[in-house]
């Protein structure tokens, strides 16, 4: 019975998360794509920039 109650509620909780988020306007979409691009830049040079310096060191 108890898992029973732990999924009513964690279903009511779903519903309610789902009935105040809303779709993103183009503006907003193209500004998280950017940001998030750019993350995956920095976060790839860094990476590129570690592997060659661990290479020179060798």
């Amino acid at each position: 019975m108890d898992i029973v109650k732990k999924l009513k509620k964690g279903s009511k909780e779903y519903i309610r998360v789902l009935k105040v988020t809303k779709k993103p306007s183009m503006d907003e979409f193209k500004t998280i794509f950017k940001v998030t691009g750019l993350g995956i830049v920095i976060i790839g040079l860094v990476g590129f920039l570690l592997q060659i310096v661990r290479f020179l060191l060798k």
